[in-house]
């Protein structure tokens, strides 16, 4: 016979749609579960891990990133907080004891998307998990007659790569819907004056994966946060110079980044008073060193800023 505690559990299950497998959208789904509710997890890419889910495609018809890769990480991205914070107070993120792994305090992305497949696999998260199913819409709530939202509608396509008369869309209900679909996955880009008529190449941060494009090239850096420092040094191996803008002082680049800036000769840090029209100022006084080179038909023009990705936070 069941408990009352049973019965209460089950009349109050509800069935809930969590749209994405990204850290929020598992963490999400277990404690829903663990509350007795009935969850499905749609995922639109082809494994669990949102953005740490290394795609190195890179938006290749698109290089300012709005043709619809997901993650914005690049090959050679490590944690920016060491794995002591990084999991969860229940599952901590520990180093593997048969040493398989990147065992380091600060990991490589592949580590950390290898203790997320870890959290599914313990808490057996998978069999809720739909993968290559892309929601396309949330509708309306259907309301009862005092006004109560009683169920919602998911639209969605199996496929997981958008919708076309070869792909079957369905409709599902369900009594909730949480959204863990990520705000890194669209760079915003601002409007910057020239910006339309520059004819080489432009590329945003969330298209780099590696540096070997840039080879031999002179390379504009707009940002110098977390990922554009990693880029930035990575790019002084193969590219001939790079030149980094809206720097805003000295003071606030790092120790460890203050030492690394001096071993790279080609490496150019530019005042943020260069602004919109930077790449053609360059060369004049707004230089905060003497080794500066005019732009080539070579030259790129690649956008960064902090994990977020998005260029309005700093400008030209």
């Amino acid at each position: 016979m069941a408990s009352s505690t049973e019965e209460e559990l089950e009349m109050n299950k509800k069935k809930v749609c969590v749209v994405g497998a990204g850290v929020s959208g598992l963490v999400s789904a277990r404690e829903l579960r663990r509350e007795g509710h009935d969850v499905t997890v749609m995922e639109q890419s082809g494994g669990v891990g949102g953005q740490w889910l290394y795609d190195p495609r890179t938006d290749a018809s698109d290089p300012l990133g709005a043709a619809g890769v997901h993650s914005s990480v690049y090959a050679s991205l490590r944690l920016t907080s060491p794995r002591d914070i990084m999991g969860f107070s229940d599952f901590p993120f520990f180093p593997r004891s048969n040493d398989d792994g990147d065992s380091r305090r600060y990991p490589g992305h592949a580590e950390f998307l290898r203790y997320i497949r870890d959290y599914c696999d313990t808490f057996g998260l998978m069999d809720a998990v739909r993968l290559n199913t892309k929601v396309l819409h949330v509708g309306r709530p259907l309301l009862d007659d005092d006004g109560v939202v009683t169920r919602w509608t998911v639209r969605y396509c199996s496929s997981g790569h958008g919708v076309s008369e070869h792909e079957a869309v369905a409709e599902e209900e369900f009594d909730a819907v949480v959204v863990a679909s990520g705000h890194y996955s669209q760079p915003r880009l601002p409007a910057i004056n020239g910006m339309d008529k520059w004819t080489r190449r432009q590329l945003h941060s969330h298209s780099y994966r590696v540096p070997d494009s840039f080879h031999a090239e002179v390379v504009v850096l707009v940002g110098f946060h977390q990922s554009g420092v990693d880029i930035a040094l990575e790019l002084c191996k193969v590219a001939r110079d790079v030149h980094v803008v809206s720097v805003k002082s000295l003071e606030g680049l790092t120790p460890g980044v203050r030492k690394a800036v001096p071993r790279h000769h080609n490496l150019h840090l530019h005042l943020q008073a260069c602004r919109s029209s930077a790449c053609a100022r360059m060369g004049r006084s707004c230089s905060l060193t003497a080794r500066v080179s005019s732009p080539t038909p070579s030259s790129t023009a690649l956008g960064t800023t902090s994990r977020s990705r998005s260029w309005t936070r700093e400008g030209w």
